[in-house]
């Protein structure tokens, strides 16, 4: 279980962490200013296991790959939108970071609502209902299970 962080419609890259960030030599110095123009407390508040949960078109803007690195650590979970731009869904395939389409779930929450997410079986639950999402193919949970597509690729033989 973790608590729900509610972001809006069209967040892009440059939200999830700044330009001037990316001048950091590691993911762990650039994570504490994760959406930083948005919630300046984001990384002091969430917590391992915890969920970003978005409206539509979330990560658009710039292809930057730190921008899921960031937000996978600082321990999010998940990220659970009603649509992803598709170059922040493949980074985040890419490192290992779920990112769970859900049409529903976004209108019926709130921010530090309690979530569950259960990706075997395509299902969140969170303030006494269940909503349906994205089940993933087995092929991308081994990926994500790996830590993202160059663990596992370096995984194979």
């Amino acid at each position: 279980m973790g608590k729900i962080f509610r972001f809006h419609t069209d967040v892009d890259t440059d939200q999830i962490i700044a330009s001037q960030y990316l001048l950091y030599p590691t993911i762990d110095e650039m994570k504490k200013y994760a959406f930083e123009s948005l919630d300046p407390e984001f990384s002091s508040k969430v917590a391992e296991g915890d969920f970003v949960v978005a409206c539509e078109n979330f990560g658009c803007g710039s292809s930057r790959e730190q921008a899921p690195a960031v937000l996978k650590a600082l321990g999010v979970k998940a990220v659970i939108a009603k649509s992803f731009a598709r170059i922040f869904y493949r980074n985040a395939i890419n490192i290992g970071l779920p990112v769970i389409v859900c049409k529903d779930l976004y209108d019926n929450v709130a921010d530090q609502d309690d979530m569950i997410l259960n990706m075997e079986e395509g299902t969140i639950e969170t303030n006494g209902k269940t909503y349906i999402c994205t089940k993933l193919p087995a092929k991308m949970q081994s990926i994500l299970d790996q830590g993202g597509l160059i663990a596992s690729l370096n995984k194979e033989d």
